[in-house]
This record gives structure tokens, sequence and C-alpha cells, in this order.
């Protein structure tokens, strides 16, 4: 079985503010509102009315993700990929009470507030994020009941079923880092390669290509929204949002002949996760909570890197002695475009650039398999450092590729931006996706940064491998008190003034 997981998964297009509370609690909703659906259809049952109970840290931190309204708005038929997100927002907490629920777009069911009921002192033991949801007919039987966990990442499984994963269509399995390194070191591929070749048994060569730029587009749409809006965010915290004035600054000192990349870098951050923090759409990147890491180590390196010179190398180039962007497609990858025949610089350069996203996502998605098989992506299950450690050690892996890294300094890098988030607890204060959560992406973009820097300047060889770390990163999550795991119960979450 490999550990391999669709890049079309990892970074899957939803809503804010959470993949874990948001977006996995509203594809289970929709799921079961399917399933009901269909059988009082089959069965000629009157479903009459719908419950859901919040358990674990879906009860203890529900309201500040907003979970009731997602569960509502899947109720409803809809779907996080599409469906607007002011529709889900109020979902719930606007709710008339008595109004009919269109329950799966076709059937009207009376609902109110109270029959969604938030229970976080329950756990079950499949995941700490647990919900059950029953329909009812107008005697009280259960007409179709069912158990989802919310396992991280958006990602859900029902009980009784196996998450739903591509991970067993891989032609070239892997279950840790080091059998990665086996498989490109056999093959003479990078790794971004592998993972191409993996999601090419799933779909053509162009639908890989548009499906990663659909993913990159959205990503760096969700970029351009955060800069350029402004206000407080929602909840009891009245979050000044900082992304755009940061904006307005940085445009003044670049008037000026002077550019500031590294403060750039945390502006996109910033951006993404206040747009995730307002329930805007939002790439999962792992994660919601950690969703601004990837996309702004990806657009620094697209704004300020990839036509330097420093951005792209030839495989057997030194890093310092980088060469033109024009070798971008370098490394033996399967160029899925005429570039040759593009006339105008520009153009070529765009395509070029593009190139360069894919791998970066590719390589990044090989690495977020890895975290996700054998650790956690989950903050209920493994605490801030399942999310945001892992979203930093897939953006400096990503990084070392683009910028001609090796292989084994593309897993260096991972592993370097991964060991420096072990420990790191998830404390949100309020319930809310904001402090700390907000300024943590920009601080672990610059550690993405730096762990692709001290990568690329070392031959790849390290005493710590990333499959240790990983492991440690399991065992770390099994010890950490539940308080510390998305729970609102410790850290900052207790010794902040809310209000």
């Amino acid at each position: 079985m490999s550990a391999y997981v669709s890049a079309f998964e990892l970074f899957s297009i939803g809503v804010g503010p959470s993949s874990s509370h948001t977006v996995g609690p509203l594809r289970a909703a929709r799921d079961f509102a399917r399933r009901a659906a269909d059988r009082a259809a089959a069965t000629g049952a009157g479903i009459v009315r719908v419950e859901c109970a919040l358990y674990g840290s879906l009860g203890a931190t529900g309201i500040g993700h907003g979970t009731p309204d997602a569960v509502v708005a899947g109720l409803q038929g809809h779907e996080p990929e599409t469906v607007d997100p002011a529709l889900v927002r109020g979902a719930w907490s606007g709710w008339t009470d008595g109004a009919d629920l269109l329950l799966d777009g076709r059937l009207a069911v009376a609902f109110a507030r109270a029959d969604i009921v938030l229970a976080p002192r329950t756990r079950l033991p499949g995941h700490p994020n647990a919900m059950t949801l029953v329909a009812r007919d107008a005697a009280g039987a259960a007409v179709c009941e069912d158990t989802y966990y919310s396992i991280g990442g958006g990602f859900i499984r029902r009980e009784g079923e196996e998450a739903a994963v591509s991970a067993a269509s891989s032609p070239l399995p892997f279950s840790t880092a080091a059998q990665l390194l086996d498989v490109c070191d056999e093959y003479g591929l990078t790794i971004a390669e592998v993972a191409r070749r993996n999601e090419e048994a799933l779909r053509s060569e162009e639908e890989v290509a548009a499906g990663l730029d659909a993913i990159w587009d959205a990503m760096a749409a969700c970029v351009d929204a955060g800069l350029h809006a402004e206000g407080v965010l929602p909840g009891m915290l009245k979050v000044k949002r900082r992304a755009g004035a940061i904006r307005a600054q940085l445009e003044e000192v670049a008037a000026s002949g002077r550019e500031l990349p590294g403060e750039w870098l945390g502006a996109f951050a910033l951006a993404v996760n206040e747009e995730n923090a307002a329930g805007g759409r939002v790439v999962t990147a792992p994660t919601n909570g950690a969703a601004g890491i990837l996309p702004a180590v990806a657009m620094y390196w697209w704004r300020f890197l990839a036509d330097s010179g420093i951005g792209a190398a030839n495989a057997v180039t030194p890093y310092g002695e980088l060469v033109g962007s024009a070798l971008l497609g370098l490394h033996g990858e399967a160029d899925p475009a005429p570039e040759a025949v593009v006339a105008s610089a520009e153009a070529l350069a765009e395509a070029n650039r593009r190139r360069g996203i894919r791998r970066f996502l590719l390589t990044a998605t090989a690495l977020g398999s890895l975290f996700k098989a054998n650790a956690s992506i989950s903050g209920a299950e493994g605490g801030c450092q399942a999310e945001v450690g892992s979203a930093c050690a897939m953006a400096a892996g990503g990084l070392t590729a683009v910028m001609g890294g090796t292989n084994r300094q593309i897993e260096n890098a991972a592993e370097i931006a991964m060991e420096h988030h072990l420990g790191l607890t998830c404390d949100p204060v309020g319930g809310l996706v904001q402090i700390p959560c907000i300024e943590r992406n920009a601080i672990a973009a610059s550690t993405a940064v730096t762990a692709a820097r001290l990568a690329l300047r070392g031959d790849g060889t390290h005493y710590v491998p990333l499959d240790a770390v990983v492991e440690t990163m399991r065992q770390t999550g099994i010890d950490m008190s539940t308080k510390y795991k998305e729970t609102s119960e410790g850290g900052l979450a207790v010794n902040v003034v809310e209000c």
C-alpha cells in the first residue's frame, strides 16, 4: 500500500476557516444527506427530522470554526469546492427555527438550530473529530444513521469504511521517505516526477497539468484577495486585517526602487490566513489552518526568484552558480506544453513559472503524503506540529525542488523544517483560526525558506532522516495533552482574555 495521496485530494479547494472543522464536516453532511435521501426514496420512509452531534474537538471549537454552519450547508447538498462561501457563513447561526431544510436539495425537512448538539466531553475512539448524523421518521425511528470522522485536511472517513484516497492506484508506490528516495534512484526520477507518474495513473498528462494550474490559480487568487481586503475578522476577538496595509507599505517601498522579498513573504501568508479566517475561498495545503505557508513560499519564488536566474538550475549546477529560467524544465520532467514555440519572452517566462509551480506542488504532494500516512495532518490529533509543521516541510521541499535541489536536498529541507516544529501545540484563542494561527503561518513560511537555503548549501547528507522526524511527530502527538490539540482548553486559549 502506497502512502501517496493525489495532489487533487491533498490540495482541495474549499472554504475557511478550517479543513477539519469546516470542510470535513461539510463533506460528511453532504454525504449523509445523499445517503439519507436515497434511502428514503428507496424505502418510502418519510424523513421529518435530521439531528447531528459534534463530539470531541468538533464540539469544543465548533462554534469558532463554523462547524454547525458547515453541517447545515452540507445537509442542503452543497460541496466545499463549489459552494459560495457566503452561503456557508451563518447557515446555522442565522437559521430560522422550524424552517424547512431541503435535504440533499430535494427533500424538505423541518430543522432547528437545536438539532445540532455540541458534545465536547464525548470523544469517540475513531478520531478526536467525530460527528453522528441521524435522519428520523415521524415516529422518531432512525431512517439513516452514520458516524463520520474528519481526519484532517478535509478528508473524512465514515465509520466502517476506509478513507477514500487514491493511494492504491500508485504505479510507483512508497511508504517512507527512504523508499521514496530509493524509487527515485531506481528509475532516475525526481520526487516531482514520481508524483507526476502516480497522478497520470489516474488522469491524463494534460489533465494533471491543468489541475495543478487550477490549484495554483486558486492559491494565487486567495493571496490577492487577502492583500486587497481590509476591516476586521469575524468573531469576538475583532482581529484587524493587516495584509492589505502591509501591501500598501511595501508598494511604497518598491516605488522608491527597493524590494523587500522577505516582508512580502510574510504578507502573502497573512493574506491567505486572513481570507481563511473570514470564511473565504481557500486551498487546503494540507489544511486550512496552515493554508498560508505553501502559497506564500510559492508566490515568493514566483515573484522574486523564478526569473532572476536563482529560481531554476541545471541538475548539475551547484547552488550559487544557477542559470536562467529557460532551463526550468530540466531534471528530466516531461514538458506538457509546446513552450519551444512560444514567441514572446514574457509568455516563455510565464510558461516556465507554471512548470516550476507544478514541480513545487508535486514535490510538496509526495512529502505531504508521508506526513498524512505515517503521522497526522490533523491538529485535533497531533497539535499544530501536524498542520503548520507538515505545511512548512512541504513548502521547504517544494522550494528546494524549484531552486534546483537534488532529491536528497529536498528530503533534507523537509526534515529541517519539520524538526523545528516538533511539539507545537494547537491552542486557538476563542476557538477561532486567528490567534496565533495567522501569524504562525507567516513565521513558518520564513522557516521554510530558511530550511531550503540550508539544505541547498549542503550536499543532501544529514544526521537525522525525515522518517525519524515524522515518527517523532507521531509519537509527540500521542503524548500531547488533549488540551493542546484544537480544544482551546490550554495554552494561549486560556491565558489570553478573549474580549
